[in-house]
Order: C-alpha cells, then sequence, then structure tokens
C-alpha cells in the first residue's frame, strides 16, 4: 500500500509521488506472472497471495490527519493476518505504519530494523515533533518499539547532533555506522544484523532509500554520499526476509522529481520485490536455488 506524505520534510520534497513511481517502475508494466527471481529460483507471485491495497487516505497539508489515515489503513492491513508493505512517502510514516503493526502484535513485542543514512531520533526538526526526522523517538516514547530491539544500518554523514544519539544510547539502540561497513564489509555486518533480529519476537524492516550512495539512488530528498550499493541493499533485504522474516515493512524517501531516468524508484521496486522473494522462499521452507550456468 502506498503512502502519499511529503509534508514533514526538512529538505527537498516530492516523496508523496514516490508510490506511484515504485509501482510504475515494474518493467513488466504490472503484468501478472511470471516473475522467477534468478538468485533464489522462485516467483514470489506463485507462493504468495499479493495484494495491491492502494494508497492510505492522507490529507494534503495535514500531516496529523495523514498519520492517523496511514495508521487505519495499516492497522487494516495487519488485522487481516496479511504482511503490511508500505511505499512511502517521506520517513515520518514509520511513526504511523511501525505503530499499527506493533499494537496489531501484541502481546509480542516488535523489533526495527532500520536502514538509513540518519538516525531519525530526533525530538523536533525545525521544532516540528511529526517530522521525517523524528519518528523513532515518537515510537520508543510511546511504548510501540523498546529501544533495545532498534539496530540501525548505514548511518553517515553530519546529522544527527551528539544529544540525539545519546539519547538513542541510553534507550539501548545499536547502530551500524557506514564506516565500520566499509572497514568489514556489508556481508559481516549483515550476519550481526541477522543474529539480532532473529532474537527478537516480531521485526519491521524500514529502509529509507537514502541509505544506497548517491550514485544508486540520487532521487531522494536528503542524499548523502558514501552510502551502500544497490547490491548490497537488494541482498540485505532479501536476506532479513529469508532468514529472521517480516511482520511488516516499508521503503520511504523516494522523490521521483529528483530522480533520473527513474533509477531510484527501480530500486525501491526491486527491494520490495526481493523482500516478497525471501518471504516466498521461508514460506517454502527451503535455501535459494540460484539458476546457475552449466559451464
Amino acid at each position: 500500500m502506498g503512502a502519499p506524505i511529503d509534508e514533514p520534510v526538512s529538505n527537498r520534497p516530492g516523496a508523496r509521488f514516490g508510490p506511484r513511481a515504485i509501482r510504475l517502475a515494474d518493467v513488466s508494466g504490472g503484468s501478472p506472472p511470471p516473475r522467477p527471481n534468478l538468485d533464489v529460483g522462485v516467483d514470489p507471485f506463485e507462493v504468495l497471495a499479493v495484494v495491491d491495497f492502494g494508497d492510505a487516505e492522507v490529507v494534503p497539508g495535514d500531516q496529523t490527519r495523514s498519520h492517523e489515515a496511514i495508521r487505519r489503513a495499516v492497522g487494516e492491513v495487519a488485522a487481516a493476518g496479511a504482511i503490511p508493505i508500505v511505499l512511502g512517502g517521506d520517513h515520518s510514516i514509520a511513526h504511523p505504519d511501525v505503530g499499527a503493526v506493533a499494537d496489531s502484535l501484541k502481546p509480542d513485542s516488535l523489533g526495527l530494523v532500520h536502514f538509513d543514512a540518519h538516525a531519525d531520533n530526533a525530538d523536533t526538526v525545525y521544532g516540528v515533533r511529526l517530522s521525517h526526522g523524528t519518528p523513532l523517538r515518537r515510537l520508543v516514547e510511546e511504548g510501540s518499539l523498546r529501544g533495545e530491539n532498534i539496530v540501525q544500518v548505514g548511518l553517515r554523514g553530519y546529522w544527527p547532533d551528539p544529544p540525539d544519539f545519546e539519547w538513542a544510547r541510553q534507550q539501548g539502540f545499536r547502530w551500524f555506522l557506514m564506516e565500520e561497513i566499509s572497514e568489514r564489509g556489508m556481508n559481516a555486518v549483515m550476519d550481526d544484523v541477522v543474529a539480532v533480529a532473529r532474537a527478537l519476537d516480531q521485526l519491521f524492516l524500514s529502509f529509507d532509500i537514502d541509505v544506497c550512495d548517491p550514485a544508486f539512488a540520487p532521487g531522494t530528498g536528503t542524499p548523502e554520499p558514501g552510502g551502500i550499493t544497490a547490491r548490497e541493499a537488494l541482498r540485505a533485504v532479501r536476506r532479513l526476509s529469508f532468514e529472521v522474516g517480516l511482520a511488516g515493512m516499508e521503503v520511504v524517501e523516494v522523490s521521483p522529481p529528483y530522480d533520473h531516468a527513474e533509477i531510484t524508484a527501480l530500486l525501491a521496486n526491486r527491494l520490495v520485490l526481493e523482500a516478497l522473494s525471501g518471504l516466498a522462499l521461508r514460506r517454502l521452507g527451503r535455501d535459494p536455488a540460484p539458476e546457475r550456468s552449466n559451464r
């Protein structure tokens, strides 16, 4: 489902057009399967029932009512026993969509793996509490998430400020800076992330497209040079969905006005397909079976 909102952004707008661009980026033109994933040897649409639930009925210019609409829509999907995959929209949508999934899972607790260049744990951004830079603070304060159940991957750059990291440290957040990924390698870091995620009751995957280097995802509101590659992102998402499983997922901050040749929207589209492929493998209970060469 889509969450077409970008009023709470602090830099370049346009993410409200993300859901449409991500849907249209499918090179099949939205046609039915077959759509086999060559790396895992499965067509997720033959294994899973996948439905486009449309967009939440957001209210332009009113992020409070828009967040309420997103929370209702995601809650409806979760209540039906489905796994909501939310196309953003800016990252403020994590507040309502993660909150809705957390509510649906009680008494189980919900954990979060958060791919992002930015920690999004500030109390306010320009004095605004419902910003794309504050959703994790709101979720922890309201009890939807516990800090020790949050893992962040790919943080880099020059924000947020040290007091916000100190608050996160006190709450028990764990994070892997991009510098550590560069030193150890993405596979080694993801081994640690998967190990932590497996210990959680349930997992929500939040993927901000700006965790990727702008070379692979220029169409975003707050690009930060030096991120992960598209290949690393796709494999990481597939691993989590297959090896851990998902209670929900979001892909956020795709801003089509700043995209080039739709490469950011295409990457976001493929992140969803990789998640579906991992979930399909998990449903089948078997390991990946790539299409190996016969040479």
